[in-house]
């Protein structure tokens, strides 16, 4: 679903997108700490400006923003895509967010690479959360999906190794998963917008206790 989908300020959608030829966008941790910097950048009116704001995370949260577009509850960087669960506040506000972050990645991405044209798979992709329990799931399946690194077909055929699956979550660095489970003092919190979401999980380790149920789930 993409343009047929109309932004409601108040609810949750599910973002995601993902590389053209489903390419890999991110080639590098300095590609990742970028669209990680932009992600903060461009939650507000204010034009993306990373010689002013700062072309690291560390820098950039150093300001806050002015005007966010939206709220982003949770995310996940992949090798060949995204996911952003979001709540939307303003009119047009996921729009415009979505449009600044493709861009501003876009270019940045070109330029260190050499290339032109576009790198992700036409306009980002979008899911409206029409339940509780579907959202509860969406956190769930958002920050599992780097098991896919290495164990590629875990859905279709199970896991072969909760432990293993568990401990790669917990150094995975590229999602908001450890800003919800350790609650660290990491630049990356201020990514998000935590008291957009419910308060489904007491503590941190009520969260990742739940998360890591789903790993026995199987299939989708």
């Amino acid at each position: 679903m993409t343009r047929q989908l109309s932004f409601s300020p108040g609810e949750f959608y599910h973002l995601y997108n993902r590389g053209t030829e489903k390419r890999n966008i991110f080639q590098s941790t300095q590609d990742r700490q970028r669209f990680l910097t932009l992600l903060y950048l461009c939650n507000s009116l204010t034009p993306v400006n990373l010689k002013e704001q700062g072309s690291t995370l560390e820098k950039a949260v150093r300001i806050n923003p002015t005007h966010p577009l939206l709220e982003i509850g949770a995310y996940c960087l992949m090798p060949n895509h995204i996911h952003l669960l979001v709540r939307a506040t303003e009119e047009n506000g996921i729009s415009r967010f979505m449009q600044k972050l493709m861009t501003a990645y876009t270019m940045y991405f070109n330029k260190k690479y050499e290339r032109s044209g576009a790198l992700f798979q036409g306009k980002f992709k979008a899911t409206h959360v029409m339940s509780d329990r579907y959202l509860k799931y969406l956190i769930a399946y958002i920050h599992l999906n780097p098991v896919k690194i290495i164990d590629p077909e875990w859905k279709e055929n199970g896991i072969r190794d909760q432990e293993k699956a568990e401990a790669f979550l917990e150094q995975y660095r590229y999602s908001s998963f450890l800003d919800y489970w350790k609650n660290e003092s990491r630049p990356e919190q201020k990514i998000l917008i935590k008291t957009s979401l419910p308060e489904y999980f007491e503590n941190g380790l009520d969260f990742k206790k739940e998360v890591a149920e789903w790993l026995t789930y199987g299939t989708e």
